[in-house]
Formats: structure tokens, C-alpha cells, sequence
């Protein structure tokens, strides 16, 4: 596993934290996320989204349906990101974004931590 990028977004004071990694293999995806879980105990949710040869995952994690994790799997997609993981780690702020504003704070963090890497 190679962590390649990191990037932070703040919308309504929640914190967006991405983390753009490189795979080796799928049982690096359950590491690297108990890895994000133990460094961000205080974090309200980690979606993630996957591509691992002919594998892809994408999960939520608690978020509404359909705000996070296909959102961060469509970026990968659409780059052609096959062997990569993308994690969003979000603090929560204090005020509900709405499923709108969800829906583009983990698509914004998806493409800017990919965008930053190029």
C-alpha cells in the first residue's frame, strides 16, 4: 500500500480529510482503514470506495444513502483507478449539511485528492 495523496475541505465547519491510496492487494483496504479509525477516534464517519481488479466497494458508513460512498467510487471510475482506495474522513461540524451538500463535499474531496496528486 502507498499512500499517495491527502487533502482537507471544511464546509459549515465539518472537516473533510481524504486519504488517495495506492493497493496491493484487498486486505490492505481493511488495514489501512483501522489505521484512519485509530488515528481519528473523534471522526464521525469514514466512507471509502475501492477498485481492485475486477473488485469495487464503496460503503456510506453511516452517511444518507447514496451521499458518500458511490460518490467517491464514481471518481474512481471516471479516472480509471483500478488498484486505489479512496477514505473521507469527516468531523462533524455542528450543523447537518443536508444530502445535497453532502452529496458534494465527498465528490469535491474525491476529486481534489486526485486532482492534487497529478
Amino acid at each position: 500500500m502507498k499512500l499517495i495523496n491527502m487533502n482537507e475541505i471544511i464546509i459549515k465547519k465539518s472537516r473533510f480529510i481524504s486519504y488517495f491510496f495506492e493497493i496491493d492487494s484487498i486486505d490492505e483496504v481493511e488495514t489501512i482503514l483501522n489505521t484512519l479509525k485509530k488515528e481519528h477516534k473523534k471522526a464521525r464517519h469514514i466512507p471509502y470506495a475501492y477498485i481492485f481488479k475486477n473488485t469495487a466497494k464503496k460503503t456510506d458508513d453511516k452517511e444518507p444513502l447514496g451521499t458518500a460512498g458511490i460518490q467517491i467510487y464514481n471518481t474512481l471510475e471516471r479516472e480509471n483507478l483500478n488498484s486505489h482506495l479512496i477514505a473521507v474522513v469527516r468531523y462533524f461540524g455542528g450543523t447537518k449539511l443536508g444530502a445535497g451538500n453532502l452529496l458534494r463535499a465527498y465528490r469535491d474531496s474525491a476529486k481534489e485528492v486526485i486532482k492534487k496528486e497529478s
